[in-house]
């Protein structure tokens, strides 16, 4: 039997690892699975984790107030360090690029235990942007074992960088499983539907609904107020309404609360959890964002992304036609935007394409893997 401890921080490793623990969990004759929440993102990764039914055996409870990626680093490696001495996997499971993975798969080479990275290979050629993500799945890669790569472009970018051909497996991301599983957990709970119709009363279905969300490092300072700014100018449109779930981090929410706060038609909400915000999701026109998740999930809903980052690490959407780059700058995601209001060919072009990001069968082919099936 393989021991596995699959390690957690932030929400969107929450969602794209759940449909993986689930999977694992179907095989107690192959596998010891134990989940840990280092709680890089508590509340956030406690309600997906809530959503999905999965109940974590260890929590390292690591944030507090305005603390640096420094702080989180060492208190998540030193966490683990005590964690496996309790408890030797013989593989973690890590998922993307935050401060836990870098950390977790560190203290997981420090003990010799094999690393699986899910959603490996992406890469921007850019170590400040996205930033810190960048480096942290660059120095994940060098130390996993098995790379879980969501695209043949991410495998691509792994050969590259002298990965091993045999250690890298094409999967498929698992955030369309996740997806999926919650449409479905959803669709099928008609209270859960009642509830959300009535948390949202406030949208308008006359208007189109503009989704907007923001929280990477790298668009703090001049990036959100150029951000706030394009938003204003679209948000004055007649026919267009703006929700905007705030991130908590006061280097977006003051800024956001300060510039976009007295507007009544740009709605700025709390966080919302994971079936909420598929909810938004699925009413929503289109889709600004600097999200790299929002990039893989929206697609699979019909719905064109306008990303606000110079880069991605997801050119499969870019190229598929379902996500267009603007940056944080102000006349790009206006001009961007305004084409999609404007021109229905180009909003139907984007919205019909193909999602490059899997069949939702990701979870069910790193089971095989793992069990070497």
């Amino acid at each position: 039997m393989k021991r596995v401890m699959v390690i957690l921080g932030t929400r969107p490793e929450g969602i794209k690892m759940a449909p993986v623990i689930k999977e694992l969990k179907k095989y107690p004759e192959f596998f010891e699975v134990k989940v840990c929440s280092t709680g890089q993102h508590r509340e956030m990764l406690g309600q997906v984790l809530d959503f999905f039914g999965i109940v974590c055996d260890y929590t390292l409870d690591v944030m507090t107030p305005n603390q640096t990626l420094a702080d989180v680093t060492c208190k998540v490696l030193k966490g683990m360090e005590k964690l496996f001495l309790q408890w030797r996997p013989n593989v973690i499971l890590v998922q993307g690029d935050t401060t836990t993975v870098l950390s977790a798969a560190l203290a997981a080479f420090y003990h010799k235990i094999e690393v699986g990275h899910v959603e490996a290979g992406l890469r921007t050629g850019n170590i400040y942007s996205p930033w810190p993500e960048e480096m942290n799945r660059l120095l994940a890669s060098r130390m996993a074992t098995v790379h879980f790569a969501p695209t043949e472009g991410s495998k691509k970018n792994l050969l590259r960088e002298a990965v091993a051909p045999e250690a890298i497996h094409v999967t498929g991301n698992t955030v369309i499983d996740a997806l999926f599983e919650a449409i479905a957990l959803m669709d099928a709970n008609v209270a859960m539907c009642k509830q959300l119709d009535e948390k949202f009363d406030f949208i308008d279905p006359s208007k189109r609904l503009i989704l907007v969300t923001g929280h990477r490092r790298e668009n703090f300072g001049d990036g959100f107020l150029q951000i706030c700014q394009a938003v204003i100018q679209i948000g004055s449109l007649n026919d267009v309404q703006v929700v905007y779930p705030v991130h908590l981090n006061p280097k977006v929410s003051e800024p956001v609360n300060e510039f976009l706060g007295k507007f009544q038609n740009i709605h700025l909400i709390v966080p919302q959890d994971y079936p909420s915000f598929l909810y938004l999701m699925r009413k929503s026109h289109l889709i600004l964002t600097d999200s790299g998740g929002v990039q893989e999930e929206a697609p699979s809903l019909g719905k064109p992304v306008v990303v606000m980052r110079d880069t991605t690490e997801r050119p499969e959407a870019v190229l598929a036609g379902t996500v267009v780059l603007s940056g944080p700058h102000q006349e790009r995601i206006v001009s961007e935007v305004s084409r999609l209001l404007d021109d229905a060919t180009h909003y139907d072009s984007m919205a019909q394409a193909n999602n490059p990001y899997g069949d939702g069968k990701a979870a069910q082919r790193i089971r095989a893997i793992l069990s070497g099936a």
